[in-house]
C-alpha cells in the first residue's frame, strides 16, 4: 500500500476528520460532480465512488448523496458509516424505505435496487469491507450502533 494511502486512512479514522468532513467532502463532491456533467467525483480519488439518489424517507423528493462505495460483482456496497458519528447517515433511512434509487457510476446514470445486508451475509461483506478500507473499524468502534450495508443491484 502506498503511503500516502496509509495517511489518508489515518486522517480519516480521526474524531476531528468525522466532524469536520461531512460539512464539505459531500458539498465539494455535488459541486465538481455536476460542473464536470458527472465525470469527475473528488473523493472516489482517494475511494470508489457513486452519487446516489433516492427518494426521501419523509418527504419522498430526490435526494442526492455523493458516497463512497465498494464495487461488488456488477453492483455497489454502500456502508453507512456516518464517518464514525452516532446516528445512522439519512441516505440508509431513505433506502430502508425506498429501496428503488438511481446511482451515477463514472458519469453514467444507473437504475439499481438496494436491499440491508443482514446475519451472514453482511459479516461476510462486513469483513471484505475492513479489508477494503480499514478506517471502517475505527468508525463502527465509536458507535454503539451496527453500521448499516447496503448492497446495489443493477434493475
Amino acid at each position: 500500500m502506498a503511503p500516502g494511502v496509509r495517511l489518508i486512512q489515518k486522517v480519516s479514522s480521526t474524531r476531528a476528520f468525522a466532524k469536520i468532513a461531512p460539512h464539505f467532502i459531500p458539498a465539494m463532491d455535488r459541486t465538481v460532480h455536476r460542473l464536470t456533467r458527472g465525470k469527475v467525483l473528488l473523493s472516489a480519488q482517494m475511494l470508489p465512488g457513486v452519487i446516489l439518489t433516492a427518494r426521501g424517507a419523509k418527504s419522498g423528493l430526490p435526494r442526492v448523496t455523493p458516497l463512497a462505495c465498494m464495487p461488488s460483482g456488477d453492483g455497489w456496497i454502500l456502508i453507512g458509516s456516518n464517518f464514525g458519528r452516532e446516528g445512522h447517515p439519512s441516505w440508509t433511512a431513505n433506502l430502508l424505505k425506498h429501496p428503488e434509487a438511481e446511482v451515477n457510476w463514472k458519469g453514467q446514470d444507473i437504475p439499481v435496487a438496494a436491499r440491508l445486508l443482514e446475519g451472514e451475509e453482511r459479516e461476510a461483506v462486513w469483513g471484505e469491507a475492513l479489508t477494503f478500507w480499514p478506517p471502517y473499524a475505527t468508525y463502527q468502534s465509536r458507535v454503539t450502533r451496527e453500521i448499516r450495508l447496503f448492497r446495489l443491484t443493477r434493475r
